[in-house]
């Protein structure tokens, strides 16, 4: 090894661990952001945090129909997938900010 890798290989240590604690930042930022994905002009609405944690979901009245559950089943599955696709977006916009963009493999960002 050249006398002079050594000290790269300790910038390049120091660079991935504040990349490290970057990221651990912005997990915690993402878990205390919110989107929102809804269905049927709004009449179901699902919340999740920038994490994909789905937290909440909320179905008015006139949507629920006993004799067309498969009506709601498909605004709900729908609305579940817009949130969890907004959250994905926030979780790669904010940690593109992190990587400077860079593909990082195993990183699901």
């Amino acid at each position: 090894m050249a006398k002079g890798m050594g000290g790269n290989m300790g910038n390049m240590m120091k660079q991935v661990a504040k990349m490290q604690r970057k990221m651990e930042e912005m997990q915690a930022e993402l878990a205390d952001k919110q989107v929102e994905g809804t269905a049927g002009g709004g009449m179901v609405k699902v919340t999740a945090t920038g994490a994909q944690e789905i937290i909440a979901i909320k179905i008015e009245k006139e949507v629920v129909n006993p004799d067309d559950v498969e009506m709601l089943e498909d605004l709900i599955l729908s609305a579940v997938n817009q949130a969890k696709e907004k959250a994905a977006e926030l979780q790669s916009e904010l940690m593109g900010s992190v990587t400077g963009g860079l593909n990082i493999p195993g990183m699901p960002f």
